[in-house]
């Protein structure tokens, strides 16, 4: 079964494998354009290191490791081998075949497979070296794409679960601002920067992420099938159900009256409610049943070119670049939360709040649940998790069935605040004012 891809030096192969010779003279060979994450993709610069050359050592100067997939150098002794790699848990096998002096061979699949490595000399009959893929009480790194605080929320759970189902010295890269609200929760893991992973040498690594475009290399389902946060739980091989990052709750209320968190910002004009009357309406409508509305956004006015989103009329402002405990401190002692989409929803379901998520472009199925969401099925919706398209990280107006025309937006156009309404009363803690 070809699973694998390495370079012949200057030409690459068809099929998926090839060789890598490294120069006799270096030290440590160059690593193939084969060995960098994400191949050929520009999200390679959001994530740490790894070793250029695999931490573990087998036999006869051979070195392999698990980061970025099964990795194995082979030494310039003279000698070749035949190189076999299975996955145990299936009994396939993924690649068998001879190798050259000096081979580097390495998996196109960089998700969590529990790999079966077995080295014969070239034409032997006994193996010479075997290795199963057992990670613990050793190092594993898993790395969270910088400053992405919905995907980090939504990922964190299934790193500690991965700590769990296998006992292994966790190293979670995570940018220190997320990193710092969930910390003190989870001592048994080891925090770092991307910039301190050119320290770590470990036995495996995996890489957290949304890969577009069909990627079943770097995560082994779509992402869009099965949701933004679960497809963490399948690249690691872990129970993919949701659970919520813990997080600090122990600060003392700050604020007496009766409240709701609100936040209308987010980093695409597709997440944001577009009804140009449905934030101002709800707004009213919850200071009319008593309740103090805080917009928590972290910009009052955000947008690009001619579209602009300010804060929504009538709310009090709360917006600014503030440490993330002081959002947890604000949100835990609210009523409720009402937004979007985005990043501080994601945060409020961390703080055992009601959640009430309005939104079009993704499918129910795409966050957390949520018995509070608010999609319109009579419109346009889900293009987010339609197979068939390619999210454009570069169009702040990303419609991509109804741009230009007058249904452009209309998933989130079409929420009425009527229907926003009738779900924040079925609320548990909404407290209706009495005439």
């Amino acid at each position: 079964m070809n699973d694998f891809t390495i370079n012949t030096a200057g030409n690459v192969k068809d099929f998926s494998i090839g060789i890598a010779p490294a120069k006799a003279a270096a030290p440590a060979p160059a690593v193939p354009a084969s060995m960098q994450f994400p191949n050929q993709n520009p999200q390679n610069k959001i994530y740490g290191d790894v070793p250029s050359i695999p931490t573990m050592d087998a036999v006869e100067g051979i070195k392999f490791d698990f980061n970025e997939g099964i990795r194995v150098l082979f030494p310039h002794n003279g000698k070749e081998y035949h190189v076999t790699f299975l996955d145990i848990d299936t009994g396939v096998i993924l690649y068998s075949a001879d190798t050259v002096p000096g081979a580097y061979v390495t998996s196109v699949k960089k998700f969590y497979i529990r790999f079966r490595l077995i080295i014969h000399e070239k034409g032997g009959k006994e193996p010479i070296f075997t290795h199963d893929y057992d990670c613990k009480d050793k190092e594993v790194m898993i790395q969270l794409p910088v400053g992405t605080l919905g995907d980090s929320i939504g990922w964190f759970s299934y790193v500690e679960r991965f700590q769990k189902k296998h006992g292994c010295k966790l190293i979670c890269v995570m940018t220190p601002w997320i990193a710092d609200i969930v910390k003190k929760q989870y001592p048994q893991i080891t925090f770092i920067t991307t910039a301190e992973t050119k320290n770590c040498k470990p036995y495996a690594c995996y890489y957290m992420g949304l890969f577009f475009k069909g990627d079943v290399d770097h995560q082994p389902i779509d992402f869009r099938y099965i949701g933004l946060h679960r497809t963490a739980g399948y690249i690691l091989g872990v129970d993919p159900k949701d659970e919520p990052p813990r997080v600090d709750l122990s600060a003392p209320r700050k604020i007496k009256e009766k409240y709701v968190c609100i936040a209308a910002q987010s980093s695409s004009q597709a997440k944001y409610w577009n009804n140009p009357f449905g934030w101002m309406t709800v707004v009213k409508f919850l200071k009319d049943n008593g309740y103090r509305v805080l917009c928590i956004d972290k910009e009052k006015i955000h947008g690009i070119g001619l579209n602009w989103n300010f804060i929504p009329y009538g709310a009090e402002d709360f917006t600014g670049d503030l440490p993330l405990q002081e959002r947890i401190d604000l949100i835990k002692d609210a009523d409720f939360f009402i937004g979007l989409s985005s990043g501080l929803s994601w945060l409020a379901w961390c703080c055992k709040v009601p959640v009430v998520m309005i939104s079009g472009f993704t499918h129910p199925t795409n966050e957390f649940e949520t018995p509070y969401r608010v999609i319109n099925y009579h419109t346009c919706h889900s293009c987010w998790n339609d197979m068939r398209l390619d999210f454009d990280h570069f169009d702040f107006l990303w419609c991509p069935r109804h741009k230009g025309t007058d249904r452009h937006f209309e998933c989130t156009k079409l929420i009425s605040p009527e229907q926003v309404i009738t779900t924040i009363k079925k609320i548990p803690s909404f407290k209706e004012k009495q005439s």
